[in-house]
């Protein structure tokens, strides 16, 4: 992999690093807290016509459905599809465990699992496939069946227009939202390396239902058509994929206050947070988290006789946040280890819960997925000695981490964290062997495309900007790259086209 060029160019970047350092690093900036994206999911159209023409009626007599659905429903009706019986035995046989939601949410699942046509096969080993959709594996053979026979790439390609349409009215909103969450909770750029954070519009599901899925260290929302853009609950959302794992991270220090769930064993909560003390901290910081985005002091009050007890302790406490500079990420520990039981008990004591549990018009369902792997674990830590700059220490994770079991992108992971601390230390050498480490381990694609662009950034440093162009094309043709990392190599590349023109 331009082993050569690249090592006598590392050669020259070790006396040019000191100073074109900062510049690299500044410019990762746009790699932010996590890969945000809006698209349209053309896996999830394919498994959800499909069970739409096999007889899912969930809906359809609501007047907030897509004119899509009915559409594609009526023009496959008319076709003549062998597969047809056997995709409607299959769907009445898998058909509803407790309601519709639960009945669709296990091929939502499937979708999000399978790499898609042609042969909708796992994306992923089967131990980390969610169990809802590995209890569906027969679909597989009918869903090759019913592409084929449906001609569903050429049928999507009409429809695609409409769902793009629908995603328009996404973008500034998400944008917007994003950013204001993770500046407030101050969240550091390359914080949470190779997670994700999805939002998908789905046309042929019934309306306003919002689907979110946790599977490892990606997060997915699916939004059901609805007459206005469901910002709280994707906001909501977001605030889960930013918090969830710094409540994880602190959940030994928060099991020191576990004597609190014993007040909400009579709340109208639902079981697992009557069961897990993490979770009802967690779940009450985010809360409070949204009150103090909306100054709502009412939605305090509201949480709590829910039984989301810790609410109003975590609004007060993040009034001393929003007054430093620490980002959460780190200023929870001083929170969680404030809380003090004896005054939150004797409050609790005179708290008076709702006597039914809080309904929200849209329907929500999360799903949470296999643990991370040791080697995912210690990726975790290193990340945090990283970016507390303790470079040797993080290191030192890092290597453990190679040495752990885990994923290929586990691994790809830790490569990547070398390069960056390799790159912190001058070390030109070793930064250009971690990054081709880093692509050649099976890398997510988030991790790939940012490897190419730091590759290009170091060629560029290096006055090798034949080098550096090329590493910025393969960033640009990395499939489902993040679009920070596209945005950062297009910008890039182009000032780097507009620099050679004007010599």
């Amino acid at each position: 992999m331009h082993n050569g060029k690249l090592a006598a160019s590392a050669s020259i970047l070790k006396q040019l690093l000191p100073l074109a350092l900062s510049g690299i690093l500044l410019a990762s900036a746009a790699h932010g807290a996590s890969s945000m994206g809006l698209d349209v999911n053309e896996t999830l159209f394919d498994v959800l016509t499909a069970i739409n023409v096999a007889g899912y009626d969930d809906g359809m007599d609501l007047p907030d459905n897509s004119p899509v659905r009915k559409e594609v429903r009526d023009y496959l009706a008319k076709q003549n599809l062998p597969v047809l019986e056997d995709l409607k035995t299959f769907v009445r046989v898998n058909g509803r465990h407790k309601n519709g939601l639960q009945d669709i949410g296990q091929y939502i699942s499937y979708a999000l699992s399978v790499k898609g046509a042609p042969d909708f096969a796992w994306s992923k080993r089967d131990v980390e496939v969610p169990p809802d959709a590995m209890a569906i594996a027969g679909l597989t053979p009918l869903m090759i069946d019913f592409y084929n026979q449906a001609k569903l790439g050429a049928l999507w390609e009409k429809v695609r227009p409409a769902y793009e349409k629908d995603l328009e009215r996404y973008h500034e909103p998400i944008l917007t939202v994003t950013n204001n969450i993770d500046g407030y909770l101050r969240v550091p750029a390359d914080a949470y390396l190779g997670r994700r954070f999805e939002v998908f519009v789905e046309l042929m599901a019934p309306p306003e239902q919002v689907h979110t899925r946790n599977y490892g260290d990606d997060a997915f929302v699916i939004l059901t058509p609805s007459p206005e853009p469901r910002m709280f609950d994707i906001r909501h959302a977001y605030l889960h994929f930013q918090i969830d794992p710094i409540m994880i991270k602190y959940g030994m220090l928060l099991k020191q206050k576990i004597s609190l769930i014993d007040f909400v064993q009579l709340a109208p909560l639902d079981q697992q947070y009557k069961q897990d003390f993490v979770l009802l901290a967690n779940e009450s910081l985010i809360k409070a988290v949204e009150c103090r985005l909306d100054k709502n002091r009412a939605g305090i009050d509201q949480a709590m006789h829910q039984g989301f007890i810790l609410t109003r302790y975590f609004f007060d406490a993040l009034g001393g946040f929003e007054q430093q500079q620490q980002g959460l990420r780190y200023y929870a520990e001083d929170m969680i280890n404030a809380i003090d039981l004896e005054k939150e008990s004797a409050e609790l004591n005179t708290l008076k819960f709702d006597s039914g549990q809080l309904q929200r018009k849209a329907k929500e369902v999360s799903v949470a997925g296999p643990e991370a792997s040791p080697s995912a674990r210690t990726v975790e830590q290193a990340e945090d000695l990283y970016f507390k700059k303790s470079f040797e220490e993080a290191k030192k994770l890092y290597l453990k981490a190679l040495e752990q079991q885990g994923s290929p992108q586990d691994h790809a992971l830790a490569w990547y964290g070398l390069a960056r601390v390799a790159i912190q230390q001058n070390e030109a050498d070793n930064a250009v062997k971690f990054l081709e480490k880093t692509i050649s381990s099976s890398p997510d694609a988030e991790t790939k495309g940012w490897a190419f662009v730091y590759l290009a950034r170091l060629a560029r440093a290096a006055h090798d900007n034949d080098m550096a162009a090329t590493f910025y094309k393969e960033a640009l043709a990395v499939k489902d790259a993040s679009s920070r990392a596209l945005e950062a190599a297009r910008k890039e590349y182009r000032n780097l086209n507009n620099q050679e023109s004007n010599r």
